[in-house]
């Protein structure tokens, strides 16, 4: 039986604090060898819209996920999302999808728990004023996610848009002292933590602009190779941590621009967030030194969500089920368990 799930079905339906919990988990999981998370390969659609079908697997959990992205920028002009997704989450043995989500809900609120679970692991735990390259939907769940793992009391947010600075004045502005930024050169030399969240092309942030002991988030840009939001300087004047070094290496413009221009190498990527959390890798050596999460988005993080999404729409009658031909899978109960397992460790 596949249960399809919508944004609406999505909405507010696991906590943040789950999402930061499973996350970390299934980052761990990866580093310690027990997932798997290949190097996705973007293709073309038409005009210049790409696809990119993003893959992984849980052994803990015994499932697999299939995410496929599109990024359309062209879809700007005409207002409609640049980037749209869907994921399939499978049963790992017998291949029988178990679920078909939405991928707006589900991407936002992963991503920003990624950036929460890196600023846990690197970021100075003094760290309080949060600063915001961009203030659209997901810099407003970075706030909230952020706020999970960091006493935040100020953010300093810029973006070009008067509409999108009172839309996210108006959804975080009870939380937190919210102050608009001239420049993103304000908002990175007001922050103790500073989120980039736009889709450029060209970089937004100068390396220049870093202050000792601030943590850097690295996350909107789009998954293409010729896309950054920092420049070579900052990359190679940071502590930079990744998600996923092989997917670094072929589609964040962050790594491959700055690798090409000479100012790092591919070793510079060659450290991830799970190796940190596992403590196989060192994270922040020093409090004045600068740390940077390159943060370009795997598989497994959808899977992650996805794991715990499904299993509380099920519990709580939510979303359509449709019965599969194929029969439903015995192991249903078993995955149930497993997901189940992981909310101590989300509530930590």
């Amino acid at each position: 039986m596949t249960l399809l799930l919508g944004s609406a079905d999505l909405t507010g339906l696991v906590s943040r604090a789950e999402v930061i919990g499973a996350v970390r988990t299934a980052l761990i999981d990866l580093a310690e060898g027990r997932a798997e998370q290949p190097a996705p390969v973007a293709f073309p659609g038409a005009g210049t819209t790409q696809f990119l079908p993003m893959a992984a697997t849980s052994h803990r959990l015994g499932l697999s996920a299939v995410k496929v992205m599109s990024d359309a920028p062209d879809n700007r002009g005409a207002g409609l999302p640049t980037q749209r997704s869907t994921v399939l989450l499978l049963d790992a043995r017998t291949g029988e999808c178990l679920a078909v989500l939405d991928g707006e809900v589900g991407t936002r609120t992963r991503t920003a728990a990624a950036s929460a679970v890196a600023t846990d692991a690197l970021a100075r735990t003094d760290a309080r004023v949060l600063g915001l390259v961009g203030a659209g939907r997901l810099a407003i769940e970075h706030v909230h996610a952020l706020r999970e793992v960091r006493a935040l009391d100020t953010v300093h947010v810029w973006s070009r848009s008067p509409a999108t600075l009172r839309a996210f004045h108006h959804a975080v502005g009870d939380l937190v002292e919210v102050v608009e930024a001239p420049d993103p050169r304000h908002v990175v030399e007001a922050a103790d933590i500073v989120c980039t969240l736009t889709p450029a092309r060209l970089p937004v942030v100068h390396g220049r602009w870093f202050r000792p002991g601030q943590h850097i988030n690295a996350v909107g840009a789009p998954p293409r190779p010729d896309h950054r939001e920092i420049d070579s300087a900052g990359m190679a004047r940071a502590n930079v941590v990744v998600d996923s070094t092989p997917t670094q290496l072929l589609k964040s413009g962050e790594a491959l621009l700055s690798i090409a221009e000479g100012a790092t190498t591919t070793e510079t990527f060659g450290r991830e967030l799970g190796a940190v959390l596992a403590r196989s890798a060192p994270g922040r050596a020093t409090p004045q030194e600068v740390t940077l999460f390159n943060s370009v988005g795997i598989a497994l993080q959808d899977l992650a969500y996805a794991a715990l999404a499904t299993e509380r729409a099920r519990t709580a009658g939510i979303g359509i089920n449709t019965r599969s031909a194929y029969g439903t899978s015995a192991r249903l109960p078993a995955y149930a368990t497993a997901v189940r397992n992981l909310a101590p460790e989300a509530a930590r």
